[in-house]
């Protein structure tokens, strides 16, 4: 019943061709068709007023009124027409938003380290935060945090002086994720705000700490991809605060904290689900290089966690 966010315009254009002359052809689709073209003239307070009546989020920017609409009335059609397929999302998600040690201005040759560890689990069923992890990681090569650092994270110098080392608070990531039966008895995938969570920092921190790149962590879904996607948006509009926003929603905590930030955008995960979106694998790394995952590819969820073998 959901739709899935596309990697890119061809892929979805593709589909819709290929599947045209079968599917598309029953009736009930002109009808999703008709109703979306009666959506689109619809004003921002006719958009708000519909969803209202279906008690559905009414906060948004015209667009996600649209989209959200569309979607609720697609589910409707489909679900009296039994035409929904037996695929299911992830039983979990897991948002991930590392903060690292970093200079003002960012100099090439700086070394990022991995001085947060924060975990946000989502239910994709109850569309709640189930639980959360934290942990402060004591920085190797760069022991010392910068001001710009500190005021950026809000991460003091005692804090990380007081933390366990990065493999150390891996493996407690890796007992935490066991304890709640993830791959195992529940399917789930990693989310992050972007590439650079796990294809630059969890990748260096990695090579940095001496150990091999967990495999839990080889895939993941980047959500400015599948917002983006999904809402139609240009890349330029998927930034954090500015979801947020044309979600209708506020920043809650402090930026740049990473679990007050990886929070935020487990509600943007959470509200995309309410609005009809499939969340799926969209990244990947492979070989130390980071790719795209087709939205064709089968859904397929992170391995069971296990720490990772230290390096030769």
């Amino acid at each position: 019943g959901r739709q899935h966010c596309r990697i890119n315009d061809q892929e979805t254009n593709g589909k819709t061709s290929a599947a045209s002359s079968n599917d598309f052809s029953d009736p009930v689709y002109k009808e999703i068709s008709l109703t979306n073209g009666y959506i689109n003239r619809m004003t921002r307070e006719e958009l708000r007023s519909k969803l209202a009546e279906f008690k559905l989020e009414t906060r948004g920017v015209k667009d996600v009124l649209k989209k959200r609409l569309k979607n609720y009335y697609k589910k409707q059609k489909l679900m009296q027409k039994e035409h929904i397929s037996g695929e299911s999302s992830y039983d979990y998600i897991c948002v991930v938003d590392f903060e690292a040690t970093c200079e003002e201005g960012n100099p090439p040759e700086f070394v990022h380290e991995i001085i947060e560890f924060p975990v946000v689990l989502v239910n994709t069923r109850t569309l709640e935060i189930e639980d959360t992890f934290q942990q402060y990681v004591k920085p190797e090569i760069n022991p010392k945090l910068s001001n710009f650092c500190i005021n950026l994270t809000g991460i003091t110098q005692d804090v990380v002086d007081k933390a366990d080392t990065f493999p150390q608070v891996l493996q407690n990531v890796v007992e935490w994720m066991r304890q709640r039966e993830l791959g195992t008895k529940y399917s789930y995938s990693m989310l992050t705000d972007g590439s650079w969570d796990m294809s630059k920092f969890l990748n260096i921190q990695c090579r940095i700490s001496r150990i091999k790149y967990p495999s839990f962590a080889k895939k993941w879904i980047n959500i400015r991809k599948s917002y983006g996607n999904f809402y139609k948006v240009p890349r330029n509009q998927t930034k954090l605060t500015i979801m947020l926003e044309k979600l209708g929603m506020n920043y809650d905590g402090r930026p740049h904290s990473g679990l007050d930030d990886s929070k935020n955008i487990a509600r943007i995960a959470i509200r995309m689900l309410q609005d009809g979106c499939d969340l799926r694998v969209n990244e990947r790394i492979h070989g130390g290089q980071l790719m795209t995952v087709s939205s064709s590819a089968p859904l397929e969820g992170a391995p069971a966690p296990q720490m990772p073998r230290y390096r030769n």
